[in-house]
């Protein structure tokens, strides 16, 4: 595999459109979801580059609007997978030996189709698909992704440049191999940039790909796949599969080839795949790399020492952008007594003042969550707060699913710091809120800590340099990613790489350099110019 240092300018992020009234990216958006939705499409998995269509034919419905079918796909099954599986090994020589200047400009210009010929298609079949409003698409399905893109390619290349010292003697490198098999890549609903990044990561690592979506964003996925496709990928590169989870983990853990686990998904999954991969370590030509960003069950801690405006737009927006769909959504907060009664005053006008409904209203912050599964566990969340003396609902705490998947933002008050719904991860538009003594300051830093199990993302809301100084240290194990005056949402590629600890998963840290080093296997290579002759050293002679 040749690997020269390519001469590529730092990245710089994309530019996130506005979708203003009468601006034309909001013209352009409205167009395409005017076709999406006159068309019915027919989704094929696709293995080896050909589009494999089944008679098991599942519709896909927007979660905000159940009536309406944006197309079918084909479940596959285990016979798929394995032949995903075989079609990913037959390509893996002749991709791993492309020269990297050939393998970059794939995914450069499949960055250049998504950042204008597809853009506005990819962000209608989010919006549609996914149930996300312009904006939440537009940072998410266009942006994040072409941002994952271009700056995985520019630190590939860092890393490909890194190389040890030589001497006059000796000559030393470092070849950075793709991993002895094949990689499965499994992905969330709630971002099509997740969707895209974890197998497009490994694979322009030299890697080959299994790569199963969630089924609630089959829709984008396929767009995404097509983009590839159209970009150059070669067959078989990735492979693209809509079978049962347990089929594609059954069939890929038990694989003597199976050499890595990049997954994005509920901590459950994660630890039931990670139990599979040990029970058959015997079984695999090398020890699989695991890979996994899980849930969050994320804080804001507020110091009686902050603006109140502040604070009101980063739990609004932290918990109710996507419909706290995010695995970073702030989900807890802690305020002081001092400023509570401010805070929750304005905090509920504000949210009652949320618009909810169909993503193609462009006024509506707040849309369906992904399925009826997700709304019937959220609304259990809801109906056990109503019943229970430790809480109070403030706003919110109304559910609606005979149009489509809406699930008001609701705001809960309670005594009880270590209340159900403080610990438990919901992943919907629910904000539990406990109020403590302002003296109580310290103590409520251990309870933070101490209350999850989780280690994704958290925020403090201070003026005050040397609480937020206090904070950031005592709390450094809380979170993977640490806001200071800011929601705990939004990480940008390449400014705040993402990723938490304990059981949010293993920190690895997409959007940076530190991702990619997961998909590489260096072998180190010493060249000896005048090689001894005689066994014998210096210290040997009398």
């Amino acid at each position: 595999m040749s690997l020269p240092h390519l001469k590529l300018e730092t990245p710089v992020n994309e530019k996130v459109l506005q979708y203003a009234p009468n601006s034309p990216e909001r013209y352009e958006l409205q167009v395409s979801l005017k076709k999406l939705k006159s068309s019915t499409l027919n989704i094929p998995m696709v293995i080896n580059g050909k589009n494999i269509f089944t008679s098991n034919k599942l519709a896909i419905r927007p979660p905000h609007e159940k009536k309406h079918i944006l197309g079918y796909y084909s479940k596959g099954d285990k016979q798929h997978v394995s032949k995903a599986i075989t079609a990913a090994l037959a390509a893996k020589k002749a991709w791993e030996t492309m020269s990297w200047e050939n393998r970059a400009n794939i995914f450069m210009k499949a960055a250049d189709l998504l950042s204008n010929k597809y853009r506005f298609k990819m962000n209608a079949a989010t919006m549609l698909g996914q149930s996300k409003n312009c904006f939440q698409a537009e940072i998410d399905s266009a942006c994040e992704l072409i941002d994952f893109l271009r700056f995985n390619i520019y630190f590939l290349n860092q890393i490909y440049a890194q190389q040890p010292i030589s001497t006059p003697q000796y000559h030393n490198r470092l070849d950075y191999r793709p991993l002895e098999g094949f990689v499965l890549a499994i992905t969330p609903f709630n971002f099509t940039a997740i969707g895209g990044n974890l197998p497009t990561s490994a694979a322009m690592c030299g890697n080959v790909v299994v790569w199963k979506p969630a089924e609630t964003q089959i829709y984008s996925a396929f767009i995404f796949m097509q983009i590839l496709q159209e970009a150059g990928l070669p067959d078989g590169v990735i492979n693209l599969v809509y079978a049962a989870g347990k089929d594609v983990g059954d069939v890929c853990t038990s694989h003597k080839d199976f050499a890595g686990l990049h997954f994005t998904g509920s901590t459950q999954t994660f630890n039931f795949l990670w139990l599979e991969i040990a029970k058959n370590l015997a079984k695999y030509v090398s020890y699989p790399r695991i890979v996994g960003e899980t849930g969050g069950k994320n804080f804001v801690l507020v110091h009686k020492n902050s603006n109140i405006d502040v604070v009101v737009t980063s739990l609004i927006r932290g918990a109710f952008e996507y419909q706290g769909q995010k695995c970073s959504a702030a989900s807890r907060a802690y305020l002081p007594a001092s400023l509570s009664s401010k805070i929750l005053a304005s905090l509920v006008e504000k949210t009652k003042q949320l618009n909810m409904g169909s993503v193609e209203n462009f006024e509506n912050f707040v849309n369906a969550v992904i399925d009826e599964k997700s709304f019937d566990s959220i609304a259990k969340y809801i109906d056990y707060c109503k019943k229970n003396p430790k809480c109070k609902i403030l706003c919110g705490g109304n559910y609606d699913k005979s149009e489509g998947y809406f699930i008001q933002p609701t705001i809960i008050l309670t005594t009880d710091a270590k209340f159900k719904l403080m610990c438990d991860e919901i992943f919907g538009p629910v904000l539990t809120i406990y109020v403590y003594k302002d003296q109580d300051f310290e103590k409520v830093l251990e309870l933070i800590n101490n209350t999850s199990p989780y280690s994704l993302t958290g925020a403090i809301i201070s003026n005050d340099r040397s609480v937020v100084e206090k904070v950031t240290e005592t709390l450094k194990y809380a979170a993977g990613n640490f806001y200071i005056n800011d929601k705990p949402t939004g990480a940008v590629v390449g400014q705040q790489p993402f990723g938490g600890g304990r059981v949010s998963g293993t920190n690895d840290k997409a959007g940076s350099i530190l991702n990619l080093y997961r998909w590489l296997s260096p072998r180190s290579i010493k060249e000896t110019y005048n090689p001894p002759q005689n066994y014998e050293y210096p210290f040997l002679n009398k």
